[in-house]
């Protein structure tokens, strides 16, 4: 996929990449997953979207690329020394909420409007609390997965927890699921 080469990331992503680097953040979302996960924003005007495990906000910055005017997003992570990055990159944007805390105890506490789009990168709403964030999403809004391919260096009994994940959507009768064996392993799902 070389001609993914000339796709233009967003203006700020250059700069967090830089970042992220700096400080050797090695779990970031790639930048297919960037690329999709703008197309997938793009097609939610007026959006309400909520990305789980902001790192040092690169996926954040596609997902904000993404946005409309009427858009808005929340990202949660634990780490606050990843997540003042993304505060410093997006510090401008009224659009985004930056939440530093445990994201499974923010996802059992959410008492906002139904969302129109959820990309679970971190263990809070993929492998922990999932039933709980599916109930967060509307009729026809995206759920979002990636690193569900094997991947070097997963602990062991990690590929049993992605198996069991997936026989556990592909069960769900509230989903229209497709699972991608490209880039790190993209599952997306449409609630029904």
């Amino acid at each position: 996929m070389s001609e993914l080469a000339t796709v233009h990331t967003p203006s700020i992503y250059s700069n967090i990449e830089k970042q992220t680097k700096k400080v050797g953040f090695n779990m970031s979302s790639d930048r297919y997953v960037g690329s999709l996960l703008k197309t997938l924003v793009a097609s939610k005007p007026k959006g309400n979207f909520l990305e789980i495990g902001t790192g040092t906000g690169l996926a954040l910055a596609w997902i904000v690329d993404g946005m409309d005017a009427g858009s808005k997003v929340v990202s949660i992570d634990n780490d606050r020394s990843l997540t003042n990055i993304a505060a410093e990159a997006f510090t401008e944007n009224s659009q985004v909420q930056l939440v530093c805390a445990d994201g499974e105890q923010w996802i059992k506490q959410y008492k906002g409007e139904k969302l129109d789009l959820i990309f679970a990168d971190s263990w809070p709403g993929k492998y922990c609390v999932i039933e709980q964030t599916l109930e967060l999403l509307k009729v026809g809004a995206f759920y979002i997965i990636d690193d569900m391919l094997s991947q070097p260096g997963w602990p062991d009994g990690h590929q049993e927890k992605a198996q069991a994940l997936m026989e556990y959507l592909e069960d769900r009768a509230d989903l229209h699921l497709t699972k991608m064996s490209w880039s790190t392993g993209i599952v997306i799902a449409t609630k029904i």
